[in-house]
């Protein structure tokens, strides 16, 4: 199916909404899949990350003090969340959208799309980690862990999601043992 078809066959109510959502924990490749899906198929996308990155630069702060900001205030956080779904919901909006939590607010909303879940380990993604930005593997993991932790925490707090739960996700892919190329080809087949 070339991707005018895929395009078509995944309107929504008659109106274009997201197609995919990929998510996946820091260094699981969801940025590589969402840069190969849009490069194959023409499409558009958005990042949760983008949207903070925005944030910050409106606020006037660099992004280890919005983090701060972000922690301490949950209205901060939960505004980013927000924008997340209201771009999700968009006519003509991006047609994929990658953050940890799209697929949960892909699920909430009803829209219906394939929404991705990279599986990929600690260990794997630390080395990952370590090839793209350096340090040592044991380092990168234990990072991946604090992360993973305060993420599951804040996730569970603010809206009772448990991020290690599959319910909303209708394509996971183990990426451990396959590159780049095998995931986009795994996610193109799901596609049909």
């Amino acid at each position: 199916m070339d991707a005018c078809a895929v395009k078509f066959a995944l309107r929504s109510g008659g109106d274009e909404l997201v197609h995919l959502t990929v998510s996946g924990h820091p260094g699981s490749g969801t940025t590589t899949l969402v840069s190969n899906l849009c490069r194959r198929n023409g499409w558009t996308s958005v990042n949760g990350g983008e949207i903070f990155r925005e944030e910050a630069a409106r606020r006037g702060m660099n992004l280890e003090e919005f983090s701060i900001l972000c922690v301490n205030d949950e209205e901060v956080d939960r505004n980013l969340d927000l924008e997340l779904k209201r771009r999700m919901s968009l006519d003509n909006g991006p047609d994929i959208v990658e953050s940890r939590l799209a697929g949960w607010w892909a699920y909430r909303l009803n829209i219906d799309c394939i929404r991705v879940w990279l599986s990929v380990s600690e260990n794997e993604r630390a080395l990952r980690v370590v090839n793209r930005e350096g340090g040592s593997v044991d380092y990168q993991q234990e990072k991946i862990v604090q992360r993973m932790e305060a993420d599951a925490s804040r996730y569970a707090k603010l809206y009772d999601i448990n991020i290690e739960s599959m319910e909303p996700y209708n394509c996971i892919i183990e990426g451990d043992e396959i590159g780049a190329e095998k995931v986009l080809e795994q996610v193109l087949a799901h596609m049909g």
